[in-house]
């Protein structure tokens, strides 16, 4: 395992919590030996995490999409800096490129990418650790409806699994390289 796929917003939050946990995943990523692969923003947690990384002595892989460019959103520092045409090319060339995937706190962007690449491992497509960062409970909710889920008779205890939990950064990449032998 090289390569950790991180989801996470483009916004900061409105908590200092969000920023520190971004940084306390991207130290632990790098300080691990492990690498980054993002989404290429300069923005919001997204930054947070991919400077923490550079600082750290890791390489820093982004994937963004052209139209995003004239916003001017492109992180300009990274190691390799991707630039795809639509966003389902980015999530596929962020999927080819990673070993497992960590989602932070973030939006609807951020949920969709984690969805997409649950639901993909559903289907058999990888078999590549997925892990939450839960900080302060941000996923709670979520996490409480993965399980109704189950109760309910729509989803296996074995595909519930899929989705590793933990609330600190170090703990969540152990469970995430752990999961992938």
């Amino acid at each position: 395992m090289k390569y950790i796929c991180v989801f996470c917003g483009s916004k900061m939050g409105n908590r200092d919590i969000y920023r520190l946990a971004a940084q306390a995943m991207g130290k632990a990523i790098a300080t691990n030996g492990f690498n980054l692969v993002y989404g290429g923003a300069d923005i919001g947690l997204m930054k947070v995490v991919a400077d923490t990384v550079l600082e750290n002595g890791g390489e820093v892989i982004g994937v963004i999409p052209d139209f995003f460019l004239s916003y001017e959103v492109a992180h300009q520092n990274l190691t390799k800096l991707h630039i795809v045409k639509s966003m389902h090319e980015r999530k596929a060339l962020m999927a080819k490129l990673s070993d497992a995937f960590i989602a932070l706190p973030g939006g609807y962007g951020t949920l969709e990418e984690l969805a997409e690449i649950t639901t993909w491992a559903q289907l058999g497509l990888h078999d590549k650790p997925i892990g939450i960062l839960n900080v302060d409970n941000y996923y709670k909710s979520l996490l409480e409806l993965f399980d109704k889920l189950v109760t309910e008779g729509f989803l296996t205890e074995k595909l519930r699994s899929l989705i590793l939990e933990a609330h600190d950064a170090e703990m969540l990449l152990n469970l995430v390289t752990k999961n992938s032998d």
